[in-house]
Parts: structure tokens; C-alpha cells; sequence
């Protein structure tokens, strides 16, 4: 695999422009400094900012410390000690909350994820709490703009043996981006794919930062909830220039987790948090659908019958 990384420029749209209300962010970003509480999580990228919300609303801010994806290269998640490395996505994010058990350093409890288990084992658990769309983007000044392209296409497009798309019956040249390592985006749509060995002309980005799309042939997969909160200025809007296409004529669907230990599944505030649909979680429907995100359709909020090792 030979992955290029690519520059975080490019021009912005911003949502004035394109005939949007603009709002402050309403999801914080990293607890406070100094705040401390009482369940740490981190991980993905897709789901930082709807896990943020929750944390503000649950318990009136009190128990869920949601620390993004990106931001100062430690964060803190104690009051004593507990200065980490921060994990970019779902997959370090999961990879720190195996460490943080085996080492029993009681840092981590909870990590956010928008992929499904990678490895067989019974550790830990994938409690799903909402589900998203997720889709291609491009440039919308671009002849890429609005592209509706097929899943075989984009398994050559990544393994880079088909350089052009066709759009309005003109084939036109295509540039693939993708997730930097880590990002469950980034696992979940090569799967969806058909995991092809990336190609050379793969550019890497940042998930979800449509400033990466510098270039009219440029593509990647954009989750529609973080497109959607970030064009509506739920959150920090880095959509830049994109706008969404489409996979198949729809696009794919996927659930997202909070994955947590199974030995503290019984954890009282793990439990009243995450487990259930009568979970603090799964009861706050108000702020998952704020931030884009739909019900889980094929298996219940805050079930925990999903186990795996990372």
C-alpha cells in the first residue's frame, strides 16, 4: 500500500453562501480543563461531536467526558495522572481502551466507534446507540459535483486500475482520498468496497475535513451526519467546498457504538449510561437526531450482545 498523505487546503464555502442559518456550536469539544468527569471516552472521529452533546446533556454535563478525535497532541482524564496520548478514531481509540485495561490504569472507560468488531473475543462490548449514512463527496465547483457512483467502481478507483468516472456520459478524471489509519470510516468503507489494496494514487486526509478536497477530481467518504452538522454549524464547519453524491443511487448504512469493557457492564453508571434502551443515551433521542443521526435499524439501542477483542 502506498498512500499519500495530502495538505489540509483549499477553499471554503461557507454556510452563509450556501443559504444556510448559521449557529454557534452547540457540542463542546474536550471537557474544560480542570473538569474531570466521570466516564472518559475516545475515538472516533464520525460520532466526537454527538457523543460531545450527550455529554452536555446527560446529567446535566456530569458523567460523559467526550475528548475528539483531533486537538493538543495529550489529553488529561483525571484529576491524578492519566495524561495520554489523544487517539485519532475509532480504531485507536478502541486500541487505548484495551491498553488502558491491560495495563489497569483506570484512564479510559468507554470508546467511540462507527465500525463493528474487527477481531473475534469476548473483552469487550459494541453498544450501538444511533446509525448514519455514509457516502461520497466531492467538490461542488468541480465536474465531479453530485456524482453517482457505483460500489465496483470505487473498488477500482481505490485500488487505482480506473483513473476517470463517468458523470453526464464524459468519463472525468478522479482522484481518491481516504481516512487516515485508525478512522473506522476509513475500515468501514474499504469493507463496504470490497477492501481493495490501496493504490499509489490514493491521497490520505483527515476524516470528514472537506478542506483536504483541494481539486475538482477529487473524492472520499464523508459521513452525512458530520456533513450535515457541519454545513448547518452544529459543529465546527470544515465541509469546505464539498457536497454529498452518491453510492448505488443511496448510500451505505452503518450503526455507530459506544464500545466499552464487558467486565463493567455491570458498573452502575456504566449501565445507567450505556446499557439499554432505557439508557441515559438511548433515551436522549433529542440529541442524536440534532446532530444527524438516525435510530439504530436492525438492532435495539443499547444492546450488548456484540463482543470482540478490537
Amino acid at each position: 500500500m502506498n498512500v499519500k498523505s495530502r495538505a489540509f487546503a483549499g477553499a471554503v464555502v461557507g454556510a452563509a453562501a450556501l443559504g444556510l442559518t448559521v449557529m454557534a456550536p452547540v457540542a463542546s469539544a474536550d471537557p474544560a480543563p480542570g473538569v474531570y468527569r466521570v466516564l472518559a471516552g475516545v475515538g472516533s472521529d464520525t460520532t466526537e461531536d454527538v457523543v460531545n452533546g450527550l455529554g452536555d446533556s446527560v446529567n446535566g454535563g456530569a458523567t460523559i467526558a467526550s475528548y475528539n478525535a483531533t486537538g493538543t497532541p495529550t489529553i488529561k482524564t483525571r484529576l491524578n495522572g492519566c495524561e495520554i496520548n489523544r487517539p485519532n478514531g475509532s480504531s485507536n481509540g478502541i486500541t487505548a481502551l484495551n491498553n488502558d485495561i491491560d495495563s489497569k490504569t483506570g484512564c479510559l472507560d468507554f470508546a467511540r466507534s462507527s465500525r463493528g468488531v474487527a477481531t473475534a473475543g469476548t473483552d469487550l462490548t459494541w453498544i450501538p446507540f444511533a446509525s448514519d449514512k455514509l457516502t461520497v463527496a466531492t467538490r461542488e465547483d468541480g465536474p465531479l459535483a453530485n456524482l453517482n457512483v457505483s460500489t465496483a467502481d470505487l473498488r477500482a478507483i481505490y485500488a487505482c486500475t480506473k483513473t476517470t468516472v463517468t458523470v453526464n456520459g464524459v468519463a472525468r478524471p478522479v482522484t481518491p482520498l481516504i481516512p487516515q489509519s485508525g478512522s473506522g470510516t476509513r475500515s468501514f468503507f474499504l469493507t463496504q468496497i470490497g477492501n481493495p489494496t490501496l493504490g499509489s494514487c490514493v491521497h490520505e486526509m483527515q476524516e470528514h475535513n472537506g478542506e483536504a478536497l483541494t481539486q475538482g477530481s477529487d473524492i472520499a467518504p464523508y459521513s452525512v451526519a458530520k456533513w450535515t452538522s457541519q454545513v448547518k454549524g452544529l459543529i465546527d464547519d470544515v465541509h469546505g467546498a464539498t457536497v454529498l453524491g452518491a453510492i448505488d443511487g443511496g448510500a451505505y448504512s452503518r450503526d455507530v457504538y459506544n464500545v466499552v469493557p464487558t467486565a463493567k457492564l455491570s458498573d452502575p453508571t456504566i449501565a445507567a449510561t450505556f446499557v439499554g434502551s432505557g439508557s441515559k443515551v438511548c433515551q436522549d433521542s433529542a440529541t442524536i437526531t440534532k446532530f444527524g443521526f438516525g435510530a439504530t435499524p436492525s438492532i435495539p439501542c443499547g444492546d450488548t450482545s456484540i463482543k470482540g477483542e478490537n
